[in-house]
C-alpha cells in the first residue's frame, strides 16, 4: 500500500492535478450531512433571471497570525465560483452580523442576519494552523430553509491552501447543482508560441500554463485519458527515406515520458480515449482512405470502426462508450454521424451547410457540439444526439471552432479568431458568457477539457 501511495504521489506532484498532501498524506477527511435531496438546489441549464445570492463571511484564524492562508482560500473560493456566471456574491459592507459573538453552525448564530440582507447561501468556515499544517472547517448553509447543506473538514500542508479553495468550492457546486465543479481541472491545446506547434496544458480558468512537448516540429490535436494522468497527441515525424508522416504518441505525467502509440503509414490522428480508457478511437489511413478505428494502447492493435467510400474523421464517444459521433464525406460535404462503437446503426446527424467538423459529446448525454461553416465563418452549434434541435452559439465573431464540453455539462471551450489571433475561449452552453482564457501563447487551437482529478479515499 505505501509503494502505490508513494508512486501516486510522485505522479499527482508532476501532473499538478491535485495536491499531494490533501489526499494522500493527511487523508481526505469530511463530514458531510447526507441530506436526500431530490433536486438540486440550483438547476442547471434553466433559464436564468438573476444570479444566486452568496455570502461568505472573512474565514475565522486560529492557531496563526497569518491570515495570507485564510485570504488564499476565500479568494480562490470567490473566483472559482464566480466563474460560473450563477452566483453572486454579497459585499462585505453589507453584513450585519456580529461575527465577534456569532458562531458556525446553526443555533449559535441568527440567520435573519442573512436572509434580511439577500443571502440565499451562506458559508461559514473557521482555519487552524498546527505546526506546517492547515484544517479548514467548513459549513454551507441554505438561508431561508435554515438548513445545513454542506459540512466539510480540510487537513492539508500550508502550501496547498490554494488547493484546498478549488476543493472547497467544487464541493459547494456540486452540493447546489448536482454536478461535479471544474476548479481542479486542467485544458490541454496547441499552440505555436515558439513558431512550432506543441502541446501545452492550463488549469480551467487560463492560469499556470505549461508546456507538455518540444518536438520542434508540428504537435497538435491532444486528448486527454479520463484519469487525466496522460494525453494522446499526434505529431509529424519522418519516416525512412524521409518520408514524412503523422504518427500518434502519448505523454505520461506521473513518469514524464513519451511513448509511440502508432505509427502506420499515412495518418494517426483525432485520438479520443474511450470512457474507460481501454480504447482509442482515432483516424488511420493505412489501409486507404481515412477510416476511423478502435486502438489498443496497451497491445497497439487496432479494429476498423467505420466503413465507406469516403473520408471519416474527428471521434467523439458518448458518455456510455456505446456509440461515437465522427464527421464522413460518405454523402459528398462533410457532416455529422454517429454510430454504435460495433460498427452498427450509422445515421446522419446534420445536413445544413456545408461543412461541418469536430463533434464533441456532453458528459451528460444530451447534447452534441461541432463546428459548423455558415455565412462565410466557422461557428459553434450544439443539437440533441438525434440530429434534431440546432443551436447556434457563436454569431459574427470570425471563426469559431473545435468545440469541447467540459467534464460537468455546463460549459464549452473553443478556439477563436475574432481578435485576429486564434485564442481559447469557454462559454456556457447556451453561448453566453463568453471568457478569453489564453494570452501571449500564440496561435492556440484544438482545446481538449479534462476529468476531475480522481481523489483517493484514505482507509
Amino acid at each position: 500500500m505505501m509503494k502505490w501511495r508513494e508512486h501516486r504521489t510522485k505522479m499527482i506532484q508532476k501532473l499538478g492535478l491535485v495536491t499531494v498532501t490533501l489526499v494522500c498524506c493527511f487523508g481526505f477527511l469530511l463530514n458531510e450531512t447526507a441530506f436526500g435531496q431530490s433536486a438540486p438546489y440550483i438547476p442547471v441549464g434553466s433559464a436564468r433571471t438573476k444570479k444566486t445570492v452568496i455570502a461568505f463571511p472573512e474565514i475565522r484564524t486560529a492557531g496563526t497570525r497569518d491570515g495570507s492562508f485564510a485570504k488564499t482560500i476565500s479568494e480562490t473560493v470567490v473566483n472559482d465560483l464566480s466563474f460560473m456566471d450563477l452566483f453572486q456574491f454579497l459585499s462585505p459592507s453589507a453584513f450585519i452580523e456580529d461575527s465577534g459573538k456569532a458562531g458556525l453552525t446553526i443555533g449559535t448564530f441568527k440567520l435573519t442576519d442573512w436572509t434580511s440582507i439577500g443571502a440565499e447561501f451562506l458559508v461559514k468556515a473557521t482555519l487552524r494552523s498546527e505546526g506546517s499544517n492547515l484544517t479548514l472547517e467548513a459549513y454551507l448553509y441554505d438561508t431561508h430553509g435554515s438548513k445545513q447543506i454542506l459540512a466539510k473538514r480540510y487537513v492539508a500542508a500550508q502550501r496547498e491552501a490554494k488547493t484546498v479553495g478549488h476543493t472547497l468550492a467544487n464541493n459547494i457546486v456540486e452540493a447546489l447543482t448536482g454536478l461535479p465543479g471544474v476548479f481542479q481541472t486542467k485544458i490541454a491545446m496547441t499552440c505555436d508560441r515558439t513558431r512550432k506547434k506543441e502541446i501545452y496544458v492550463m488549469n480551467f480558468d487560463g492560469t499556470d500554463v505549461k508546456q507538455i512537448t518540444n518536438h520542434r516540429s508540428t504537435a497538435f490535436a491532444p486528448a486527454w485519458s479520463p484519469d487525466g494522468t496522460r494525453i494522446a497527441y499526434s505529431l509529424y515525424t519522418r519516416h525512412r527515406n524521409n518520408i514524412k508522416n503523422m504518427d500518434l504518441y502519448e505523454f505520461d505525467f506521473g513518469t514524464e515520458s513519451f511513448r509511440m502509440l502508432s505509427n502506420r503509414r499515412g495518418i494517426n490522428s483525432g485520438a479520443a480515449y474511450s470512457p474507460d480508457g481501454r480504447t482509442i478511437a482515432l483516424t488511420m489511413s493505412f489501409l486507404g482512405d481515412p477510416a476511423i478505428f478502435a486502438l489498443d494502447p496497451a497491445k497497439k492493435e487496432v479494429t476498423r470502426m467505420t466503413k465507406s467510400f469516403g473520408t471519416d474523421v474527428d471521434p467523439s464517444w458518448s458518455p456510455d462508450g456505446k456509440s461515437i459521433a465522427f464527421v464522413s464525406s460518405r454523402t459528398g460535404k462533410p457532416m455529422i454521424f454517429s454510430q454504435n462503437s460495433d460498427g452498427s446503426r450509422v445515421q446522419r446527424l446534420t445536413y445544413a451547410g456545408i461543412y461541418n467538423a469536430t463533434p464533441t459529446w456532453s458528459p451528460r448525454n444530451n447534447k452534441i457540439g461541432f463546428a459548423g461553416w455558415l455565412d462565410r465563418h466557422f461557428d459553434i452549434f450544439i443539437m440533441n444526439p438525434d440530429g434534431t434541435n440546432i443551436e447556434r452559439l457563436t454569431k459574427d465573431q470570425g471563426n469559431n471552432e473545435d468545440p469541447h464540453f467540459s467534464p460537468d455539462g455546463n460549459f464549452i471551450v473553443f478556439s477563436s479568431n475574432r481578435t485576429g489571433q486564434q485564442n481559447i475561449y469557454v462559454m456556457n452552453i447556451d453561448g453566453t458568457f463568453v471568457k478569453r482564457l489564453t494570452y501571449g501563447l500564440g496561435n492556440c487551437v484544438t482545446p481538449k477539457w479534462s476529468n476531475p482529478p480522481v481523489v483517493a479515499s484514505t482507509p
